[in-house]
């Protein structure tokens, strides 16, 4: 049985550009109405949380969303600006029957996206998802006036979450002496993530903390590591951490300058959690995208790597499914089930912080567990009926023939672009390079 073809959800939430698609607040409102609708279950009071990142749209967005969710009988708890975890956090804590996060993660300003959790933290399901884009585009009830939702702010939200972010670090270990610059991307984190590590004991320098609602993510954060890289060489740090617009991503910068990915930061986690006898499921899940050398690093340890599709959704899904506790992607996006429902940036640098003071010994040798095989990926823009073309279908044959052994090859469609992505990793640069090059020229070809 296929799935529906979806008009507002994509593979992360609602997502786009502000002002334009489902992403106005007319049909924010709409959304606002029919999430209230669909969660309106039983006799209790209904409230959703509310929180969002840093870009100018925030305010629109979560006016449109309080009026659609109020007219439908639902109270309406505005945290402010906070990280996506946080939300799922707090909605969970605060027992709300929905949560909701204003955010286009990575993306510049101008986008803007409605993340959806549901009572138990974790992000909605496909069937929910589909029952709520039915109800968008239907009449839905309206609460009489007597029954109509109250909205209001809670003042302590960061606080909560900074403590539960801090929770998740080991009682008996402190970040005293450690001079550690945090990269807020000037997003959601710029409060919180620099006051839980100062807590903790460490020295702390903040960039990317001075948000205009313009500037989310430019030139800062997680996709952009470039100033981050810069200020800890020049400032001698020991660590530098960056985040992006809803905190939901981690990279890490060693005190050379040298960038850490999420696949070295999960066999971090991964590893250090199994020494002690905590890793659950035998290993990690993570994507089609992990490079092959984190997979034959587990390997070394007795630990399996579980792919799944690209999208932390998959990642979460087979964690589940298979009882794992930790998963992620190579950006960064990195799920520890014992502590949070979805990717937690802060949370996941708290246990690499962990590891670097236990072990004493400097982040350029701790946090570089393996040699990444050369992997390179490119964009052909056509259509993605090219993929049953014979001669592509023969091209991806014979590019899997020439790495057999040493590498892979991984072709798809982009879920949000016309575009064919196609990846090749081997022990062999100039072979990678050649196969990819080979199965582009054929996709434009066909």
């Amino acid at each position: 049985m296929t799935n529906a073809p979806r008009r507002y959800f994509g593979t992360d939430g609602i997502r786009g550009l502000t002002n334009s698609g489902a992403l106005t607040p007319a049909a924010a409102m709409r959304v606002g109405q029919a999430a209230g609708a669909h969660f309106l279950r039983g006799d209790h009071k209904h409230r959703v949380v509310i929180g969002k990142d840093t870009r100018l749209s925030g305010y629109m967005m979560e006016s449109a969303l309080t009026a659609g969710f109020t007219s439908v009988g639902m109270d309406v708890i505005h945290v402010g600006p906070m990280p996506t975890p946080a939300v799922a956090m707090l909605t969970r804590s605060l027992r709300a029957d929905l949560g909701v996060m204003i955010s286009a993660s990575h993306n510049p300003f101008h986008d803007n996206g409605i993340k959806l959790f549901g009572p138990d933290g974790y992000k909605l399901s496909d069937a929910d998802e589909a029952s709520i884009e039915r109800l968008i585009d239907s009449e839905l009830p309206l609460a009489a006036p007597a029954a109509i939702g109250r909205a209001k702010r809670i003042d302590d939200a960061a606080g909560r979450y900074i403590h539960f972010a801090k929770s998740t670090f080991p009682e008996d270990l402190r970040l005293d002496g450690l001079r550690i610059v945090v990269d807020c991307a000037h997003g959601a984190a710029y409060k919180v993530a620099p006051a839980a590590l100062w807590e903790l004991g460490a020295d702390v320098e903040t960039i990317g903390n001075a948000p205009n609602g313009f500037n989310v993510n430019e030139g800062v954060g997680s996709t952009h590591p470039e100033a981050l890289q810069e200020r800890v060489r020049a400032s001698g740090a020991d660590i530098g951490i960056a985040l992006d617009g809803d905190a939901d991503r981690l990279i890490v910068v060693d005190e050379t300058g040298t960038l850490v990915d999420g696949d070295q930061l999960m066999a971090l986690i991964a590893g250090s959690w199994a020494a002690r006898g905590a890793l659950k499921g035998g290993g990690l899940v993570a994507t089609v995208m992990s490079n092959l050398g984190l997979e034959r690093y587990l390997g070394g340890l007795g630990l399996s790597l579980e792919r799944t599709s690209v999208g932390d959704r998959h990642v979460l899904e087979r964690m589940r499914s298979g009882g794992f506790n930790v998963g992620g992607e190579q950006s960064g996006h990195i799920i520890m089930s014992d502590h949070a429902t979805t990717g937690d940036g802060l949370v996941a640098a708290l246990q690499v912080l962990a590891v670097l003071v236990a072990r004493g010994r400097p982040a350029s040798e701790v946090l570089h567990l393996f040699d990444p095989l050369p992997q390179l990926l490119k964009n052909v823009k056509v259509d993605g009926a090219a993929l049953v073309n014979t001669r592509v279908k023969a091209a991806i044959a014979d590019g899997e023939a020439r790495l057999s052994g040493t590498g892979r090859v991984l072709i798809r469609k982009s879920g949000t672009e016309p575009l064919i992505r196609v990846m090749a990793e081997g022990e062999d640069l100039a072979l990678v390079t050649a196969v990819v090059d080979d199965i582009c020229a054929a996709v434009r070809a066909a």
